[in-house]
């Protein structure tokens, strides 16, 4: 079973999430301010780490910088803070998910399985979503098992998110992968491709199940 590192000053919190994930099976480690935290990961190296934002001695933003300048381990945000900008930040240092504060266990816990599953090996070269096939190394896309033809812009934009299955990938992201420097803020230009994208490769692409949109921050693909 997975080991988790819960990272938050709220003694209370840490103690019944402690709980909880260790009656699903969970090993879990716990630090209450940013060094400590580091110091953990690099210790126990969980598969999973859980942080707060606001931190003593190191924020939570700090702490995913610098964890995610030597591991992959997948990251959950639990804040109470809940502006699009705060998520949008997080996600954007390294983050692979947001949990707003208060938060059920269930709901944790399918968050922690999601990220858990979703980590794959660096350098695999096809994601598979359902009957969506991206082979990243071919540049090839098939639906249903029918080839499908991508512009490049298309094309550019899905792979951003198939190099990164399950996690929030930023429109600022997306936008400078696909138009460059300066488009970092053009999100009609995003509205529109995805569409499209949708209308290419999802069943009903007004219920799209794997090209997922997190209003203001950023998309998915759900896998």
């Amino acid at each position: 079973m997975s080991t988790v590192l819960v990272v938050d000053d709220d003694h209370s919190l840490v103690r019944a999430l402690t709980i909880g994930l260790r009656v699903h099976g969970y090993t879990v480690h716990a630090a209450g301010d940013g060094p400590s935290a580091i110091a953990a990961a690099a210790k126990v190296h969980p598969d999973v780490v859980l942080v707060d934002l606001g931190l003593p001695g190191l924020s939570g933003l700090e702490v995913i910088t610098a964890l995610r300048g030597w591991s992959e381990v997948a990251i959950i945000v639990l804040s109470a803070r809940p502006q699009e900008a705060v998520k949008v930040a997080a996600l954007d240092a390294g983050a692979d998910d947001y949990l707003t504060k208060p938060f059920g266990i269930d709901e944790l816990l399918a968050r922690v399985r999601a990220v858990s599953r979703r980590r794959r090996p660096e350098g695999e070269p096809v994601v598979r979503a359902g009957d969506l096939v991206i082979d990243l190394a071919q540049r090839r896309v098939e639906c249903r098992g029918e080839l499908v033809h991508l512009t490049p812009k298309e094309w550019a934009a899905l792979a951003e998110l198939a190099r990164h299955p399950g996690r929030l990938v930023t429109h600022r992201v997306i936008l400078e992968r696909v138009w460059g420097e300066g488009y970092g803020t053009e999100t009609e230009y995003l509205r529109t491709l995805f569409a499209r994208l949708r209308r290419k490769l999802e069943d009903d692409p007004s219920a799209p199940r794997h090209l997922i949109t997190e209003p203001g921050v950023g998309y998915r693909l759900e896998i």
